[in-house]
């Protein structure tokens, strides 16, 4: 392969482009786009951007949630686009590129809208408590408990969110594991390897997945392909990392937690409105949130039936006792909406809207033949996988989307595949090591997990190669 010199100026283009989400409008139709990547608006709107996501980088220590310079710095970048198209008598092409953009995330708004909302519900029915307390009962030990809470991560993540996954496993890791610090460290880092890696092979089960679904790259069942890549990628630093984890027994902990009723009906109901999401794509070629917004209403009307079922009996316990408590209480769906992960949310529409801007400028075009046509498709396919690790795997798929460069199914799905486990490589990498290094704070710490990086990069390396193996035939 013949590669091409990158300037060290080229290789800042490209770095601040794996910055830069989706939502740049790619309108084959505007005749009147301006130039201006060598204009004051696109340097200011570089500048602007770069700064935002310093602040969003820096949320652990400033405490400022994520969504807020995001936004502000959407709203000045487009204000400046718009002043400028507007000098210039055209006072059609950047309202047509932001209502695109707008367009766009408002479809991945809702679709994730309906599936915090299951997850929200599922939570409050006490599905994960049983899960958890069940088998923090069990007496398993330490290294049982390492590859139990692993594989478990690894299957629940393409359900539901890898955030809510990793949560989930780690109570169970810190319940057992008490003052271990090696064994929560360890587990903890395993666990985000496991979340990240089972979300990459379904079409919902991470962003960067669903993305590239609802753009219609790749369909519904391609997807799967992936599943083997993924396991690689989860069981190739788990053996090695279970090597260190000790086979002690600690003792059981007698914690007994019943889900309230309606649970197996909402989950139930949550895998019949992925399912419909799934049916209106592949079958009438609609957006798959169409579907989603459609299994929300199965949602609301089995929360009216709860509602007028009125009161409720919960049991929990410890110790061999069991307590029973009467809830008058009813279930609110909306409730469930209102407990949605907003920050998040708003947090899409900041980068999909700065992106928007910056696309619009132009610079996506010079940064897409640098990575596609000078490195080729493998090499930056892989390459956004390691810039994953260090932004954020949504901003890195959302910029190569809004490229959409010419490639095979096979290297889109390398991409997904790259994008979606390549933040496992640094704990700051995905949402659920930054989540993991607040609930189990001075267990699990970003140098903690450093040490063990060159072991969750071989892990990347053969995933890749697994699927160049295994897939070989979707890279014609």
């Amino acid at each position: 392969m013949n590669i091409k010199p990158v300037t060290p100026w080229a290789w800042l283009a490209l770095l601040l482009a794996a910055l830069m989400p989706l939502g740049a409008w790619a309108s084959e139709g505007a005749m009147n786009r301006l130039d201006l990547t060598t204009h004051w608006v696109g340097y200011a709107s570089i500048a602007v951007f770069v700064a935002a996501y310093v602040l969003v980088m820096a949320e652990e220590f400033l405490h400022l949630r994520k969504s807020k310079p995001v936004i502000l710095a959407a709203g000045i970048i487009w204000l400046m686009i718009g002043l400028i198209y507007a000098q210039n008598g055209d006072t059609k092409t950047a309202e047509e590129a932001i209502r695109h953009n707008i367009l766009e995330y408002g479809e991945l708004f809702l679709f994730l809208l309906v599936a915090m909302t299951y997850i929200n519900a599922m939570e409050e029915r006490q599905v994960f408590g049983a899960l958890k307390s069940w088998l923090v009962s069990k007496g398993f030990t330490l290294r049982q408990l390492f590859w139990i809470t692993g594989i478990l991560a690894f299957f629940i993540s393409p359900i539901a969110d890898n955030l809510t996954t990793a949560l989930l496993m780690c109570a169970v890791v810190m319940a057992v594991g008490g003052d271990d610090k090696k064994f929560v460290m360890l587990s903890c880092i395993n666990i985000v390897v496991a979340a990240n890696a089972g979300g990459a092979f379904s079409p919902f089960g991470d962003i960067t997945t669903l993305m590239v679904w609802q753009k219609g790259i790749v369909d519904f069942w391609t997807f799967f392909t992936l599943f083997l890549p993924s396991v690689v990628n989860f069981l190739v630093p788990a053996a090695i990392m279970s090597l260190w984890v000790s086979k002690e027994q600690p003792e059981a902990l007698d914690e007994t937690i019943v889900m309230k009723p309606g649970a197996v009906a909402i989950v139930v109901l949550f895998v019949a409105t992925i399912a419909t999401a799934v049916s209106f794509h592949n079958f009438v070629h609609l957006p798959p949130v169409a579907g989603m917004m459609t299994g929300l209403s199965y949602l609301m009307f089995f929360g009216y039936y709860l509602k007028k079922k009125g009161a409720y009996q919960s049991t929990h316990g410890s110790g061999g006792e069991l307590v029973k408590e009467t809830h008058d209480e009813y279930f609110d769906i909306f409730n469930k909406v209102k407990l949605a992960e907003w920050d998040t949310l708003f947090f899409f529409y900041g980068v999909i809207l700065c992106v928007g801007g910056l696309g619009l400028i132009g610079y996506l075009a010079l940064v897409s033949e640098l990575m596609y046509t000078d490195l080729g498709p493998t090499v930056a396919n892989s390459l956004v996988g390691v810039l994953s690790a260090i932004v954020d795997n949504i901003p890195v798929m959302f910029a190569v989307l809004t490229m959409n460069p010419d490639m095979s199914t096979g290297q889109w799905l390398l991409v997904t595949l790259t994008a979606g486990v390549g933040g496992s490589m640094l704990s700051i990498g995905s949402a659920a090591g930054v989540a993991l290094m607040g609930q189990a704070r001075g267990a699990y710490t970003f140098f903690g997990h450093l040490k063990w990086t060159p072991v969750i990069a071989l892990g990347y390396v053969a995933s890749i190669y697994a699927h160049m193996w295994i897939n070989a035939a979707l890279f014609e």
